[in-house]
């Protein structure tokens, strides 16, 4: 079975282009599942299910995404080798600009769009530095200089991916895609022992452990302070 991790920030058009490249892989006559990662509440595993693709979803509620995910990859890749799968894809919302949810042995896929911001990619951090793929949505908005410019910002942050543009609403672009999704000759069958390619969003501190009160008094473990008499705003960290 192979495994691909997509991820991207909530309302890039990750599911719409999962769909779209699902079509063109079941045509090939793939089986496709989805696992759908999502903090407090997801319908979509119900377009998936619409489509006939085999799905289940996990929501982490009070933990971080990320961690959620990687306690759960394991698990997941051996649900989508039980269930005969050739692909199995899990989609993760990148609810922080620190998400990491990438494992080294994976092919690992970020969409992001171009509505979101001409300086976004320098503000999303290694969901999309350490991505191998890099799909860019919503370009049918957007001027073809505009587009330009975005891809050439991607293209700064992550200069060894290769970057496409695919419209979620029509699929153009998904079946070049999706010959890039699917390896016959790969076989995953475990995770177990692999690392993931950048380390977790960390910390450990009173508001991990259900602390809701706000003072200094308050805060302890892995803290991090502006210097409010710095111009610059630079942060400062503390062990407390």
């Amino acid at each position: 079975m192979n495994l691909v991790t997509v991820s991207g920030p909530p309302s890039s058009g990750k599911t719409a282009v999962i769909l779209k490249t699902i079509d063109s892989l079941k045509k090939r006559g793939l089986e496709v599942g989805v696992v759908k990662f999502d903090c407090l509440y997801t319908d979509d595993d119900i377009l998936y299910e619409k489509a006939g693709v085999k799905v289940k979803k996990g929501l982490s509620g009070s933990l971080c995404p990320d961690h959620y995910f990687v306690s759960n990859i394991e698990e997941v890749t051996q649900w989508g080798i039980k269930e005969g799968l050739d692909l199995l894809i899990t989609e993760s919302a990148g609810l922080c600009n620190r998400c990491s949810p990438y494992v080294k042995s994976i092919t690992a896929v970020c969409v992001i769009d171009n509505l979101s911001g001409i300086n976004t990619p320098k503000k999303i951090g290694p969901m999309l530095k350490s991505s191998d793929i890099v799909i860019i949505t919503k370009g049918d908005i957007v001027s073809q200089a505009e587009r330009e410019v975005f891809a050439s910002r991607v293209n700064q942050v992550n200069p060894g991916a290769s970057i496409m543009h695919i419209n979620g609403l029509t699929g153009q672009g998904a079946y070049e895609l999706s010959t890039l999704l699917y390896d016959e000759k790969v076989e995953i069958k475990t995770l177990v022992g692999e690392k993931l390619r950048f380390s977790m969003p960390s910390a450990l501190c009173s508001y991990c452990l259900g602390e809701t009160r706000i003072g200094e008094s308050y805060q302890m473990g892995n803290v991090r302070k502006i210097d409010m008499s710095d111009k610059k705003g630079e942060k400062k960290s503390s062990n407390s």
